[in-house]
């Protein structure tokens, strides 16, 4: 094989390693799951926690003490899909511990195989008779809704894992127009659970009013990484190519590191529209095939370079639906156990949400995603702790775009959101600050973890505070998928109206009901926020300095204006700079040139300042043509604004013409 190549990390992330995590209490509680377990009185409980934090186990001991000691006769359990079943076998908990044990009967795991209309009547015999546990698929427990009525669930715990497949929009999710009519009509008690609250798309998940009857846990992907006991890093990068990824994949398969390929749907720009072949493409780069096992379907295939064999799982070749149960069967009970079982899984459209094999190092993604939360379903595969395991890595291959193509506009878009997705991660995965106004020189007596800043403006009321402290990385998601803001990140508007007029103007549209007051709390919580996890901290002696905009300032010193002053996103463009060739870097910027954002009359007006200063300083106007983006952005304003005064002009002089008829 050719030399292994380092991607460009945008995210490098240490951790402490605590154990606080993964160590357990007097009732075999984690961390997390005392958090959830002391709200367990709440009738609907949210659980935002991170792949492999424990969430399953979480809701068993939740849903047993609701059956014991709250009056509930019966908990449903709804997943996504079949294979995510198993977290929620029967578990002997009273072991370690606790009070009952987690038991599912096997009539009543409605995850195995059958037949939708079998299993809709299990559903309803199992409400009608005398047993409190089972498990079913989302799909499962729409059919049955659809025979029963919303008091059917007076009395019962509704369970639902992977809560971000819930949407608002009742119109296109019927699993979210069920929620709605059974918190409605019944008593039900809902616990919800996910590790990614984001969908990917612009609809959330809970309207504003449903979303204020429960009761949020959180518990942060730095709270989950930095209290393991093996893992110590996480880095998440890219490595860009030109012509066919099967050519290019060689430069980043690390033969020697537990990895899952996954390779891009067929729709895609980065397939070759040929999945077999592409299989057999990624097999020929490992080596030569000896043998593949009838029983489990894993390959053998001998390692050109040490000649030793790796195992690769094949999830993608559905030619044999026997075979593929088969090796999903061994994955699931065997790989997931044995580190030696399998080395390689290559997957396409599997191995993402709820998949555990905790020995994965590697998640090599071809192609950008579309959406945040599968980045973070394939994310959380790689970062579940295991012996032997100190580093974790996501590497995304993405085609670098080619101006002989014609795609160039979709693949610089691609780039684009890939690395701010990106840089989403690193907001998700940094340690959390809360920060606090800095009344008078000398006030410094913040506490571990606390900031003060002059000029900031905290929270003021409940509703700010419940965005800041459930929804700061939501509200991120949407700042970052918004496609002006994307060009913005890319550096072709200057950072102060990045974050005084496109970022309001974004939390305007997902929370409509704050106050322009409000808005400006949030702004400032989101600027200050991710300016900060971006920067650089550094100690120096008795002070600590980060770096903000190519410089270290004093955090003792930090105020809003200097925050304001740094677009908190703009790393994506330098990371694409320092990545790509000179040529490709050309093409990026045209495109971003000729896509560059359009004025509203606000953004216009809220440079006025800026281009009179800028005018003062340099004894001239800006030059449209000027290489300078800021230069170039204030000349696109000011043409802007004289084409709005001859156009107010024209309208005035046809009203003067019609009043004086």
């Amino acid at each position: 094989m050719n030399a292994i190549k380092k991607p460009i990390n945008i995210v490098d992330v240490t951790y402490a390693q605590t154990k606080a995590s993964v160590n357990t209490d007097a009732l075999g509680m984690r961390d997390m799951q005392q958090r959830v377990f002391a709200k367990r009185d709440a009738q609907h409980l949210l659980v935002k926690a991170p792949p492999a934090s424990g969430k399953s186990r979480a809701l068993m001991f939740v849903a047993l003490d609701k059956l014991y000691n709250q009056g509930r006769r019966k908990v449903i359990v709804a997943v996504p899909e079949r294979s995510i079943g198993a977290s929620f076998a029967s578990t002997a908990l009273s072991k370690f511990g606790f009070f009952a044990d987690w038991e599912i009967k096997p009539e009543h795991n409605l995850c195995d195989a059958g037949s939708s209309a079998g299993k809709v009547d299990a559903f309803i015999q199992f409400l009608e008779g005398p047993d409190a546990t089972l498990v079913c698929t989302h799909a499962t427990l729409r059919f049955a809704f659809e025979k029963l009525s919303p008091e059917s669930f007076n009395g019962t715990v509704l369970a639902i894992d992977e809560f971000h497949h819930v949407s608002a929009d009742i119109e296109s999710s019927r699993l979210g127009a069920l929620l709605r009519d059974v918190m409605n009509g019944s008593d039900v008690h809902i616990v919800a659970m996910t590790g990614s609250y984001f969908r990917g798309d612009s609809v959330p998940v809970l309207s504003p009013e449903d979303e204020a009857k429960f009761t949020p846990v959180t518990f942060n992907y730095y709270d989950q990484l930095n209290g393991y006991e093996h893992l110590h890093s996480l880095g998440i990068g890219h490595h860009f190519y030109q012509g066919r990824y099967t050519d290019a994949i060689v430069e980043v398969l690390d033969l020697d590191k537990k990895t899952i390929v996954h390779i891009p749907n067929v729709n895609s720009g980065e397939s070759t529209k040929d999945k077999l072949e592409e299989i057999g493409r990624i097999i020929d780069v490992i080596g030569h095939v000896e043998e593949t096992d009838p029983d489990t379907g894993i390959i053998s295939v001998r390692r050109q370079d040490t000649g030793t064999i790796v195992r690769v799982a094949d999830l993608v070749d559905d030619t044999d639906q026997k075979k593929r149960g088969d090796t999903l069967h061994y994955l699931a009970h065997t790989a997931s156990k044995n580190c030696d079982a399998v080395d390689i899984i290559i997957a396409l459209g599997m191995a993402k949400e709820g998949f555990d094999w905790p020995f994965a190092e590697h998640a090599l993604t071809v192609g950008y995603r579309a959406s945040l939360t599968e980045v973070i379903q394939i994310i959380g595969r790689v970062t579940r702790d295991s012996p032997g395991k100190s580093h974790a890595q996501f590497t995304n291959l993405i085609a670098e775009p080619d101006a002989s193509q014609g795609e160039v506009k979709v693949s610089v878009n691609n780039m684009l959101k890939a690395i701010t997705a990106s840089l989403l991660m690193e907001q998700v995965l940094a340690q959390n600050f809360t920060f606090k106004t800095k009344k008078f020189d000398g006030d410094d007596s913040a506490v571990p973890g606390q900031l003060k800043i002059k000029g900031f403006k905290e929270p003021s009321t409940a509703r700010v505070k419940q965005i800041v402290e459930t929804d700061l990385n939501d509200l991120k998601a949407t700042i970052l998928q918004d496609d002006t803001f994307a060009r913005a990140a890319a550096g072709s508007v200057d950072a102060e109206t990045t974050n005084k007029v496109l970022i309001p103007k974004i939390i305007r549209e997902k929370y409509p009901d704050l106050t322009e007051a409000q808005v400006e709390e949030v702004r400032q919580q989101v600027v200050v926020d991710s300016v900060i996890k971006n920067g650089e901290v550094r100690t120096v002696g008795d002070k600590r300095f980060i770096k903000m905009a190519e410089k270290f300032v004093n955090i003792d010193e930090l105020n809003i204006n200097l925050i304001d002053s740094v677009n908190p996103f703009q790393r994506a463009f330098e990371v694409i700079s320092k990545s790509v060739t000179p040529s490709v870097l050309r093409i990026i910027q045209d495109q971003i040139t000729a896509t560059r954002v359009e004025f509203t009359e606000e953004e216009a007006l809220a440079l006025v300042p800026r281009i009179k200063n800028w005018i003062k300083v340099n004894d001239r106007k800006p030059d449209p043509r000027a290489e300078d983006p800021t230069e170039k952005r204030y000349a696109d304003a000011l043409l802007w604004l004289q084409r709005a005064k001859q156009k107010l002009e024209a309208q005035k002089r046809a009203t003067e013409m019609v009043e004086s008829e």
